[in-house]
């Protein structure tokens, strides 16, 4: 499809991905890790999907503590794109703080968020959407993309479709951001086709979005513009920035306002949000165990599953359905697909019992 023109990528990259725990970890989160088996990490393969949109017009928003190992994996990545927050305060401070950077350096920028951790296997489609996505907020909009659902997930938020939108082709308004629903409403809105699946991506003019945001917060969009006019100043103010997500900072009150489009879409999208994603995303359920990582590492008689061996021994698996067996240096988890959801706690009660030095 070719560079979009003043178009940028913003890759938020935070987050420790507990249910992927003991593989991903505070020190070495889920974006530094090749989660698909093709040699690449999901931060790799996030700028990989990019590049061809936006050539070298990347910022990359990530904690001060990953900042090397982010910077490791990009080599060809200018480190001054490489933006380090001193804490975490949630998606609204990150990409509002690249925003705030993008507007001074670019008048006619249109930026795209894009989340270090997810995959998509359609990269055609994603292109699509994206330039439409992209000619949509030109015109003033802040766009999303919504994932047309395979299921009926309770553990995703949703976007009601609204009206088409006059002059863009396939963009529509967003009548609402639904949260993350109930079974059985879940099951409505797969059977309506009115809903899809809300990703996160969000593509706007970085002025627009700070605009919003000043409609809500005006401090807290001022002080974001003051620490891209002063970088000295991070330090200072980045931990008097509220802790929010993009999503009910801006998007909920200006869908409610009439402000926000969205551009259907089917990219073979995942977010990896656990072993048992991670295992259909492998193949795992067309029967048998998969493996990532080194398959000779792995004997299996009679079971189903998922394996990651990551220690070099050899990891037996007889007679269990579903199983879920990951192998690190310094921990070992054994559970099911069914209670994939539940590795979280694990980590909840290891930091409870002050085991840092395993999270």
């Amino acid at each position: 499809m070719g560079s979009l023109e003043s178009f940028w990528a913003v890759i938020p990259a935070g987050g420790a991905g507990t249910r992927l725990w003991p593989v991903s970890r505070a020190a070495a989160p889920k974006f530094l890790h090749d989660l698909t088996g093709n040699g690449r990490s999901l931060l790799q393969q996030t700028v990989d999907r990019l590049a061809p949109l936006v050539g070298d017009r990347l910022l990359v928003v990530t904690g001060e503590a990953h900042r090397e190992a982010v910077l490791a994996e990009l080599p060809h990545v200018d480190p001054g794109a490489v933006v380090a927050e001193p804490s975490a305060r949630d998606s609204m401070a990150a990409i509002g703080l690249a925003a705030a950077m993008l507007e001074r350096v670019d008048p006619e920028a249109v930026m795209g968020s894009f989340a270090a951790d997810h995959v998509v296997t359609d990269t055609a489609a994603f292109e699509a959407a994206v330039s439409t996505a992209v000619e949509v907020a030109r015109d003033g909009w802040l766009v999303t993309l919504g994932i047309t659902p395979t299921h009926p997930a309770t553990g995703f938020g949703y976007i009601h479709l609204g009206a088409e939108l006059p002059g863009h082709p396939g963009a529509c308004q967003v009548a609402a951001f639904v949260e993350k629903p109930a079974a059985d409403v879940a099951e409505r809105y797969l059977a309506g086709g009115q809903h899809r699946w809300n990703a996160g991506m969000f593509v706007v003019r970085p002025g627009v979005l700070l605009d919003l945001l000043a409609g809500q917060d005006p401090e807290f969009a001022a002080r974001l513009r003051e620490i891209a006019a002063s970088p000295d100043l991070l330090g200072q103010l980045w931990d008097r920035l509220p802790r929010i997500a993009l999503d009910h900072a801006v998007a909920e009150p200006a869908a409610a306002a009439g402000r926000v489009a969205v551009v259907p879409v089917d990219p073979g999208w995942d977010d990896i949000g656990d072993y048992d994603a991670l295992a259909v995303l492998l193949g795992a359920d067309d029967g048998g165990v998969r493996v990532l990582g080194d398959a000779s590492l792995v004997d299996v008689d009679d079971a189903t599953g998922l394996v990651v061996p990551g220690t070099g021994r050899t990891v037996a698996v007889v007679g269990l359905d579903d199983v879920v067996v990951v192998d690190t240096p310094d921990a070992l988890l054994v559970t099911t697909r069914a209670h994939a959801q539940q590795v979280k706690d694990v980590v909840a009660r290891l930091k409870a019992a002050g085991r840092t030095d395993l999270v």
